[in-house]
């Protein structure tokens, strides 16, 4: 098989060679022979707002928004990843954004599997007669129904091999921590869609609990006490930026405050107003106190031999949420245990998946075997 592939690889070369001294340079020519033999191994972190891809021996090649754009008529793709995210409440009504993924897993099969095409064509653009192998993370709690559409999904892009991969446990080990060793692991994970929290020991995970209240929710909690406390009909992207400048799990002693623009709801008029981090943190409290209940909801059901593991690791934050400024603070004085960030909470999932492709024998041991009978 080598020695074939080395042979049509130097065939080409000689071709486009001679190609290119009677003058036909043209792109063509050269993507006619753009292909390999197999495709690259490739790692995702497909979630519900962001979407991450890694590639063996490469690194993270692709961060984008989790949306789509089509003609609402013919069902064309108009706009994929940060393009269809800037059209989010700008778009005439023959155009459709969506977001294929909701609370962490698929919403609507036939458009994510769109949106996968289109990220995998964008890490590795060649032609491959075999195509690659995927490790994807997805969450704890998922059905096998959920497994099983992230499977085909895989299988349908021509993948030779699926391999599933909870997001904690990959969280775990793209932080850089002891996956396979007898040590307890609390990992909590705040997304988009979910909110996860995990103990983990020797390659898997011992208690996990996961609640569909995330950063999206956050989102949505701003939108809605804006509305009814300021007449101010406001979008996701507003409502998301101000979650990013201003956002914050308790008030610090420094206050922020931001302009926020938007529509008055009594005079129909563009309006703008004044809105600061204290207040922010009122809104966002519900949320929090949610996500601080799972996370003592998992210690409760702790072993005590892995509870006294956590008390001398302390609680691990990743995920877009858990930069939210404060939070680490607060869950220290809900939780009495140290609590840290990891090294890139935004990545900890896609580089744990890049350190699976790399070792074949811990993927063996971590990753899902699901029953699909």
């Amino acid at each position: 098989m080598l020695a074939l592939y080395i042979f049509f690889q130097t065939l080409a070369n000689s071709f486009l060679d001679f190609c290119f001294l009677l003058g036909y340079n043209k792109p063509m020519f050269r993507d006619i022979f753009k292909f390999k033999i197999w495709g690259d191994s490739l790692g995702i972190d497909l979630g519900t707002t962001n979407t991450l891809v890694c590639v063996k021996d490469k690194g993270v090649v692709l961060n984008m928004p989790s949306i789509l754009a089509l003609a609402r008529k013919n069902g064309k793709l108009i706009g994929v990843g940060k393009e269809a995210k800037e059209m989010v409440g700008k778009i005439p009504q023959d155009i459709l954004v969506v977001r294929p993924l909701q609370d962490g897993v698929i919403a609507d099969f036939d458009i994510t599997q769109k949106m996968v095409e289109y990220f995998i064509s964008q890490a590795q653009p060649y032609r491959r007669l075999i195509g690659p192998k995927l490790v994807i993370g997805v969450p704890s709690q998922a059905t096998k129904v959920e497994k099983r559409a992230v499977i085909d999904i895989g299988m349908q892009l021509g993948a030779r091999r699926v391999h599933l991969v909870t997001e904690p446990v990959a969280a775990v080990i793209g932080a850089g921590l002891p996956i396979s060793e007898p040590v307890g692991n609390m990992i909590v994970d705040i997304g988009g869609g979910t909110s996860e929290a995990a103990i983990t020991s020797l390659n898997g995970i011992v208690i996990s609990k996961c609640i569909r209240i995330a950063g999206d929710e956050m989102d949505q909690a701003i939108i809605q006490y804006l509305k009814e406390n300021y007449n101010l009909f406001i979008g996701e992207q507003m409502a998301e930026r101000i979650k990013i400048d201003i956002g914050c799990a308790c008030p610090g002693s420094q206050k922020k405050t931001m302009k926020v623009k938007g529509r008055n709801l009594t005079s129909g008029l563009p309006d703008e107003i004044k809105l600061d981090s204290e207040e922010l943190s009122r809104i966002l409290f519900p949320i929090v106190e949610a996500i601080c209940e799972m996370i003592e909801a998992t210690l409760e059901e702790s072993p005590p031999e892995l509870a006294g593991d956590i008390m001398e690791r302390g609680i691990f934050l990743t995920g877009g949420g858990a930069c939210l400024e404060g939070l680490d603070k607060y869950i220290f004085k809900r939780t009495h245990l140290p609590v840290k960030m990891t090294p890139d909470p935004l990545f900890s999932v896609v580089l744990g998946v890049e350190k699976l492709l790399d070792d074949g024998d811990l993927l063996s041991l971590v990753e899902l075997t699901p029953d699909f009978k």
